[in-house]
């Protein structure tokens, strides 16, 4: 007979079905009292900590009122069992997602990526995450009917304009918003916005000041109302010098879009005495756009044939190519009323209408002929 066929019939040990299993049930060790770092629950570290499974969840939730010798035992603990928080089951526990969104149309103005990393941090310190969009367009409604689909907690809107209809939808939805560097008349929306009037005015009594009496305004965008509110501030504080605005065109907060509009206000003018002989500039990024047009194509000297002054105080304004004289923003203030809006809205659960308006500052730099 096969030599295979004959001998015991008992499986050798090394059959797998006559050895025991290495696969332990779920959530058990071979340690004692440890737990498969896989399953860990909140309640592991609860037990391991001797502490509430309650305290195990606010020792995670930043701003959440816990004692530090208690969040210190629930951290070790966690660390100990390799116990790492679900935040999605967190959201699917609270109703909320802990996400604000952040829409904005304008990357290339140097004030926004400042804006948005501060507000991403100040956000995190209150255990939220900033979801930022982009859009196109000075109108963001088809982007905000597809935003709302994420559940966001909150809404941010920089640089961008909101219709009527969907302001009140938005509303109804009982989601907070806060226009941030732009006022609104629509819907139950709250505002944060810098006194953009103050700060044109403040331009115009430098520029009369400084002896200035040709005085030309480089707009933003025509229909936002931090371009309406700068404009008009200027063409106020001229007045009460007994000075008018005596040229104009349209930037539409683009860098490309200020240079034409430059060589649009100066080009036929470079060599006649009907020239500016200062321009006011609706932000810092159409301002560089506009120095650097007078500078290199139409020939003329930074301030002693053309004084330019701007509006945000960017970063950039202080560089040596620029020393710009500008109108500074206090974003720091901006956003930190921004912020506190959007936690009162949520912890009242109501959506409210408030305007917040922040001081500006003239900062002097190089780029304009001072007052004597």
């Amino acid at each position: 007979m096969d030599g295979g066929m004959m001998g015991s019939s008992r499986r050798p040990s090394s059959d797998p079905l006559q050895v025991k299993s290495n696969v332990l049930p779920p959530g058990r060790s071979r340690v004692p009292g440890a737990v498969n770092r896989h399953n860990v629950t909140s309640f592991d570290v609860a037990r391991l900590a001797e502490v509430s499974q309650s305290a195990v969840s606010r020792s995670f939730t930043p701003g959440a009122s816990v004692a530090p010798v208690t969040r210190a035992r629930v951290l070790d603990a966690a660390r100990k069992l390799g116990y790492r928080p679900n935040a999605i089951a967190s959201t699917l526990s609270t109703a909320r997602s802990r996400m604000i969104a952040l829409v904005v149309s304008n990357l290339q103005n140097q004030f926004y990526p400042v804006v948005i990393e501060a507000l991403s941090q100040r956000l995190q310190k209150n255990g939220y995450h900033v979801l930022l969009f982009v859009t196109q367009t000075e109108d963001a409604d088809e982007l905000l009917v597809e935003l709302l689909r994420y559940q966001v907690d909150g809404i941010v809107m920089a640089s961008t304009q909101l219709s009527s209809s969907l302001a009140q939808q938005i509303a109804d939805a009982r989601v907070p918003v806060v226009m941030f560097n732009r006022t609104s008349i629509k819907g139950r929306i709250s505002t944060v916005s810098s006194d953009n009037l103050a700060g044109g005015r403040a331009v115009a009594h430098f520029l009369a000041d400084g002896g200035h009496r040709r005085v030309a305004y480089v707009a933003g965008a025509e229909d936002s109302s931090t371009n309406h509110d700068r404009e008009e501030g200027l063409r106020a504080g001229l007045a009460e010098r007994g000075l008018r605005v005596v040229a104009r065109a349209v930037g539409d907060y683009a860098f490309e879009r200020s240079a034409l509009a430059t060589q649009e206000l100066f080009g036929s003018l470079v060599a006649s005495r009907e020239r500016p002989d200062a321009v006011f500039v609706a932000s810092d990024h159409m301002a560089f756009a506009a120095i650097d047009t007078l500078r290199g194509a139409l020939g003329l000297r930074v301030p002693e044939d053309v004084s330019v002054v701007g509006f945000d105080n960017v970063p950039q304004a202080d560089w040596g190519a620029y020393r710009l004289t500008t109108v500074r923003q206090d974003a720091v203030q901006m956003i930190e009323a921004t912020v506190q809006m959007l936690l009162q809205q949520l912890e009242d659960d109501a959506v409210t209408r408030d305007h917040v308006v922040i001081p500006t500052e003239l900062v002097v730099r190089s780029s304009a002929r001072l007052p004597r």
